[in-house]
């Protein structure tokens, strides 16, 4: 499989940049539709989502050469940092700074953190199901050697078992498709989260809270699969951050409920165009 979609002689575009970049679009227009939906100023959310995702990508590189066993040739070679495009992006990286950020501008505008996450969180798992598919095309996030029957029991169309059928660990192989769990993980956490928010009575950080609990508690178990996978010595980094954001994640749920059920709702009324 060519992990180059486009080769223009001068610039080559690398099919994990463009499902990025799909996932940024998307994920963006499922935000956008809700403050629309909820007459929430545009402009506040565009520079957010603009700025966001900028802050968001800078992060995920960094923690991804931070905990890459590949460190030491990141540093001797720092402009290799920046070839974002040929992978190397670790999501929990993107949601640390994109958070902080988030906070950031919240709180100059004296916006409501927790509603600004709420709206994000659906667009949010959605980008990141569209997201993994980069992945697949620059034959990583995989898990252990599988057989060609093993694979096939899958179910998965041609092209897909097919794609899983590269060199990596020095020999050719067919690879478990954890990039393709996560996807549908993901997937099913943004159908759910919909259904969630239609809820008449649901409180401000709830969503947030179940994106938290959700995503963390398929990651923990989908990354002990990988072969891959950052370490924190002989931890996987990756699901050490699981454990500690579903706990963030299951505190903000139920610590969200307090209160009678008409305080503090998701789809209150505004007040005026910034400070919901």
């Amino acid at each position: 499989m060519d992990k180059i979609a486009l080769d223009l002689g001068f610039i080559q575009i690398y099919w994990y940049s463009i499902f990025i970049l799909i996932g940024v679009f998307v994920g963006s227009t499922i935000i956008y539709r809700e403050i629309k939906r909820q007459k929430i100023n545009e402009a506040f959310f565009i520079n957010l989502i603009f700025y966001t995702v900028i802050f968001g990508l800078i992060g995920a590189r960094l923690y991804y050469v931070l905990f890459s066993a590949d460190l030491n040739q990141y540093l001797a070679n720092p402009i290799s940092i920046l070839e974002i495009w040929k992978g190397g992006l670790a999501i929990h990286g993107g949601i640390l700074f994109g958070l902080i950020f988030i906070i950031f501008y919240t709180h100059k505008y004296k916006v409501k953190t927790l509603k600004t996450l709420d709206i994000i969180a659906p667009g949010l798992l959605i980008g990141q199901a569209i997201g993994r598919w980069g992945n697949f095309f620059n034959q990583e996030a995989h898990g252990a050697e599988m057989t060609y029957e093993a694979i096939k029991n899958l179910g998965l169309p041609d092209g897909i078992v097919e794609g899983m059928h590269f060199y990596d660990e020095g020999k050719y192989a067919y690879w478990q498709p954890t990039f393709l769990y996560e996807s549908i993980w993901n997937l099913f956490g943004f159908i759910a989260l919909l259904m969630i928010r239609r809820y008449k009575y649901l409180k401000t950080g709830q969503l947030t809270g179940f994106y938290l609990m959700w995503y963390s508690f398929g990651r923990f178990f989908i990354e002990g699969m990988r072969t891959d996978s950052l370490m924190l010595g002989p931890l996987r980094i990756a699901q050490v951050v699981s454990i500690v954001l579903f706990i963030v994640g299951l505190l903000l749920f139920i610590f969200s409920k307090k209160g009678s059920r008409f305080e503090n709702l998701y789809k209150e009324e505004q007040k005026d165009e910034i400070k919901f």
